[in-house]
């Protein structure tokens, strides 16, 4: 159990992931001037804190292991995996969920008086830039905490 512990590479992109997510509630504080503690826990904004995670944990494998070994290959794929589905396939689910809370706002008399929708979460991908910010602050966790 020790080991796990002194796991730096996982523990920097854990703390990479945290520290994207206390920006978005820094950035929401000074944007829209007000305590959003609830984006602690979210998914989505800026920066992406998925993106943060790997590219931190990428960028401790090639660190410790070296930029031309296996292990780094691996988790570079796995991080474009994950940064790609968060601009893509997260960000389209977002977008329809945002369609479909218009869609029954819109239709909402035509339903029962006893029908309760729920509200679909719409904030589930990234754009561009807050992917490319979140990786940049992952990296940049990564050689700060890692690099000797």
């Amino acid at each position: 159990m020790n080991s796990f512990f002194a796991n730096n590479i996982l523990w920097t992109a854990v703390f990479a992931a945290s520290l994207a997510q206390l920006l978005k509630i820094a950035i929401v504080g000074i944007t829209e001037k007000r305590a959003a503690l609830d984006r602690l826990v979210e998914t989505g904004g800026m920066p992406s804190s998925h993106s943060a995670a790997v590219s931190a944990l990428a960028t401790g494998v090639g660190i410790e292991h070296g930029w031309d070994s296996t292990l780094f290959a691996i988790a570079a794929v796995f991080g474009f995996i994950v940064m790609y589905d968060a601009t893509g396939i997260r960000r389209a689910a977002g977008l329809q969920a945002e369609l479909l809370n218009d869609l029954v706002q819109q239709l909402n008399h035509v339903f029962d008086e006893g029908f309760q929708p729920q509200v679909l979460k719409t904030l589930l991908g990234h754009t561009y830039p807050q992917v490319i910010i979140g990786a940049l602050l992952g990296i940049i966790t990564g050689f700060v905490s890692l690099a000797n």
